[in-house]
């Protein structure tokens, strides 16, 4: 559920749905300062089955737009030392490319009751650094798979909502606000959120940025492409998927790199099963990608990921890597190759975030959270029936 504030609600509340006795409040009412009678539910079904009409008080509220007011928290400010700091000034940079930072609004709320992750309260992970698994690959145990699937499908599912507003005009942070509130209605935490002092419930990564593009007041804009990275925490263990979408029309340059990276993705893909090396996933994309005339970025890789967000194994997506190891049934991990126009190399923004192209021509990137099975793979964040039609590809 979507639910409540750092401290419960008294028990004379009554559920805005079904009118039983209520202890959990809707996080973007608390937030907009709405009437807590309005805002209060009993479950979390009852918020969901609520949600589609409930979400118009917000829209009601008229919260202030992007700049033009000063938000609790350290909102509308410029990012700084990976997230630990702000700035009202645009930071000083040799800025490779014709796009530039904007003011980040304040952290969004989750709910007091949502299950988190170990960094949510101060943005350290405890567990993760120190685990045996950033060396050995885990071999999961049936239920947790089973509870993989659900997260991922939660994933997918967010990350479909994000994909269904983007148009030009509307901004970054405002996607983020759709990832936000989409995660806490499934019951789930958004994963990059304070990790490591990241800012954001997402990342949206505009044109010329490689990953990790902090959601911001800047609008899109026709002929823009956006990568939308979505990652759900949800029973202990995180799905972790992205896409790159066209905003409105977009040149035939950026068209053909968009579907290039995901055709790298899905022969990658097409290889995963018992007994491959981990290193051929490298070969793979670099050959589509060179085939292609792009370049494969080779400072980010995939990884492992479970109840663990980040650990072994690391799957770089370039040729002639130094992976160790082989595939086997029961890993888990993410492949998701970073592709370029124009040079490989990267440069950092900085907010300490923000990789882009050292050359300031754009980039694409397509991932998702793989299953190795017994004859192959399965493919936990795979697009749904219902997924937004938005690649022409795929559609012909």
């Amino acid at each position: 559920m979507a639910g409540g504030s750092d401290v419960a609600e008294p028990a004379s509340l009554t559920c805005a749905s079904c009118g039983k006795p209520a202890q959990l409040q809707c996080p973007k009412c608390v937030l907009l300062k709405l009437p807590r009678e309005t805002a209060a539910f009993c479950t979390q079904d009852c918020f969901k089955a609520s949600w589609s009409s409930h979400k118009s008080v917000h829209l009601k509220a008229k919260p202030s737009e992007p700049g033009t007011g000063t938000p609790d928290n350290e909102g509308w400010l410029y990012c700084l030392k990976k997230g630990q700091a702000r700035t009202p000034k645009l930071p000083y940079f040799d800025w490779t490319g014709t796009l530039r930072p904007y003011p980040i609004s304040s952290k969004r709320m989750v709910p007091a009751h949502t299950d988190l992750p170990d960094w949510a309260a101060d943005g350290t992970p405890k567990v993760e650094p120190n685990s045996d698994l950033q060396h050995v690959v885990e071999i999961k145990k049936p239920e947790q798979i089973e509870r993989m699937r659900e997260t991922c499908l939660i994933a997918r599912k967010v990350l479909d909502k994000a994909a269904s507003v983007i148009r030009p005009g509307i901004t970054t942070d405002e996607i983020d606000q759709v990832v936000h509130e989409a995660t806490i209605a499934e019951g789930g935490y958004p994963s990059p959120l304070n990790y490591h002092f990241f800012p954001k419930s997402c990342c949206t990564s505009v044109n010329e940025v490689i990953c990790h593009g902090i959601p911001d007041a800047r609008k899109l804009e026709d002929g823009d492409i956006v990568n939308v990275d979505v990652t759900v925490y949800y029973k202990g263990v995180h799905g972790d998927l992205n896409e790159t979408y066209f905003v409105g029309n977009v040149d035939e340059e950026s068209q053909r790199l968009v579907q290039s990276t995901y055709e790298c993705l899905e022969k990658a893909i097409s290889i995963v099963k018992p007994g491959m090396r981990f290193r051929e996933v490298g070969e793979v994309i670099n050959r589509h990608a060179t085939m292609s005339g792009f370049s494969v970025v080779k400072s980010y890789c995939g990884h492992g990921i479970g109840e663990l967000f980040h650990c072994a194994p690391n799957i770089p997506h370039y040729a002639r890597n130094k992976a160790v190891g082989v595939m086997k049934a029961g890993q888990t991990f993410t492949i998701e190759p970073m592709i370029n126009a124009g040079v490989w190399r990267d440069r950092m923004w900085p907010d300490g975030w923000t990789a882009v192209t050292a050359d300031g021509k754009r980039s694409a990137q397509f991932e998702h959270t793989l299953l190795v099975t017994e004859t192959g793979v399965e493919v936990l964040t795979a697009r749904l029936p219902s997924s937004p039609k938005v690649f022409p590809w795929l559609n012909a």
